[in-house]
């Protein structure tokens, strides 16, 4: 587990410097003030395939609808756990920006439609799913 925390900060440092400071002007840097959600997916037995294929054909378009960043996703390595995890972070520019961008998620009725076809054989996951809410600290490359 060490590890899997060990790549995201990697792939958030990555992140950074395409998505850290943006240039305001010549010579002055605009800080970046968002919010990040790390979420973390427990698949149900056999569902991760089905999982990866919600996100890559139909959850990441509603994230863009709603005003989600994605940052990134990501499998742990080891092989046992990733054949049940999934862990990915979005970006808000701030909570409360965060709380209506679910709101208006889990209320879309294209949303509703696609739990509905893709559970038709069972839940996708084995339980509700981790959130963590994080500000980057003042020493991070993404503030």
């Amino acid at each position: 587990m060490k590890y899997l925390f060990g790549a995201l900060i990697v792939g958030l440092g990555l992140s950074a410097a395409t998505v850290g400071m943006i240039r305001a002007k010549e010579g002055e840097k605009k800080v970046d003030h968002r919010i990040f959600e790390l979420r973390t997916y427990t698949a149900a037995p056999g569902k991760m395939d089905a999982l990866n294929a919600r996100f890559r054909n139909h959850t990441n378009k509603l994230f863009e609808k709603h005003g989600m960043t994605i940052i990134g996703f990501w499998m742990p390595a080891k092989q046992k756990e990733g054949e049940a995890k999934l862990i990915y972070i979005l970006a808000y520019p701030s909570k409360e920006a965060a709380d209506k961008s679910w709101k208006a998620f889990r209320d879309d009725p294209e949303w509703k439609k696609v739990v509905a076809e893709t559970e038709k054989n069972g839940r996708l996951l084995a339980k509700p799913p981790e959130s963590v809410y994080m500000n980057p600290t003042d020493y991070s490359p993404l503030k």
